[in-house]
């Protein structure tokens, strides 16, 4: 854990004192779970989301086969597009 410093407003310090207060926990605590709900999200509904796009296009027809797609993709056609090839 990093320690760090911050300067708050005076009513916002107020609020966060009195939230403290009143759950039992420090001023620290609630800005870490603030900062960790606001930039980090819900790592498990994170973790949901990610493991439903899994498999998402597994039945399409409409696209050519993996390999081919990378071979058409890696295909080094620079010299004939400038026409010199």
């Amino acid at each position: 854990m990093k320690r760090t410093q911050l300067y708050l407003d005076d009513d916002l310090w107020q609020a966060l004192h009195a939230k403290a207060a009143l759950d039992g926990t420090s001023i620290s605590e609630l800005v870490r779970v603030a900062a960790r709900d606001r930039y980090l999200g819900n790592l498990e509904k994170r973790r949901e989301a990610m493991m439903g796009i899994v498999g998402l296009w597994k039945d399409r027809t409409d696209l050519e086969d993996t390999e081919t797609m990378v071979r058409r993709l890696r295909a080094y056609t620079r010299m004939e597009r400038l026409g010199l090839k």
